[in-house]
């Protein structure tokens, strides 16, 4: 079978530069797809497509309609242009990288350390001075619909700009703010509440939208708790609480990396039942 396969698509025919060629050009492809994951880049792909496969159909031999056709090709004359224009922001990400990192480009390192510890050092901070934080890390799975619920940043991740967010009083410390690679992606989203009942009643509305995010989705959150000063985990709907700044940062760069923890209780070290975050 696997003869019959490799003969009808020319397999045998193939030599070392064409297999690199290949290959390399799906490295490109997949590149590309990473930057637009999730964004609304993804809508005006499958715009443009469309256009194309009107634009096929409606010529001659297939259903004819001359003037969609003709109108068609006009505007497919200035699609690259329009490309351009419509993504010139994940084409600066990506040639910005290749000019840093021109081999490290086309392999796509996660997570970043210095993420790691500017998120680890941000929520030790905020316990410390009692201020609530969320800080949800988006994986494998998109959350730009969530994202849409804030307010879009696009900035790089760090200490600074994390204690600036969750200051009280701040126009953007309510809600989650959204981490995507190295970037901040938004601020002030609204999260989904978990439903669960056999959550225990101490946690307020900040860890129920972190339970329930992870529970939705495979992201990963960092709470930060008002009341209590504690810094807490969630992931795949299951929250543990009062973590240090070391097992915070091993937790961040397991979960990044890809790997998840084993080890779960819900509330460990819960608060009285009377506290309430907000």
């Amino acid at each position: 079978m696997l003869e019959r396969l490799a003969a009808a698509v020319h397999l045998h025919d193939l030599g070392g530069l064409a297999v690199l060629d290949i290959l390399i050009l799906a490295v490109i492809i997949y590149q590309l797809l990473l930057l637009i994951r999730g964004t609304r880049a993804v809508h005006m792909i499958v715009g443009v497509v469309a256009l194309v496969v009107l634009h096929f159909v409606t010529r001659p031999g297939l259903l004819y309609l001359p003037a969609v056709h003709a109108v068609l090709g006009d505007v497919l004359l200035y699609i690259p242009l329009a490309v351009i224009v419509l993504f010139q922001n994940q084409l600066r990400q990506a040639l910005a990288r290749v000019g840093r990192t021109p081999l490290s480009a086309l392999f796509n390192r996660r997570p970043h350390a210095n993420v790691v510890e500017e998120v680890a050092l941000a929520a030790v901070s905020l316990a410390g001075k009692r201020l609530g934080a969320l800080i949800v890390f988006e994986r494998e799975l998109g959350l730009r619909a969530f994202s849409e619920t804030g307010i879009t940043l696009d900035a790089e991740v760090s200490y600074d700009l994390l204690v600036s967010i969750f200051q009280r009083g701040a126009p953007l410390h309510d809600g989650a703010v959204i981490v995507v690679g190295a970037r901040i992606r938004a601020a002030c989203a609204y999260l989904p509440l978990t439903q669960n009942p056999n959550l225990s009643r101490r946690f307020g509305t900040r860890h129920r939208a972190a339970v329930g995010i992870t529970e939705e989705s495979d992201a990963v959150a960092v709470v930060v708790s008002e009341e209590r000063g504690t810094v807490s985990w969630c992931e795949a709907g299951r929250i543990e609480e009062d973590l240090d700044a070391s097992e915070l940062t091993r937790r961040l760069e397991a979960a990044l990396a890809g790997r998840r923890e084993g080890r779960w209780r819900f509330g460990r070290h819960a608060a009285p039942a009377e506290a309430r975050d907000v």
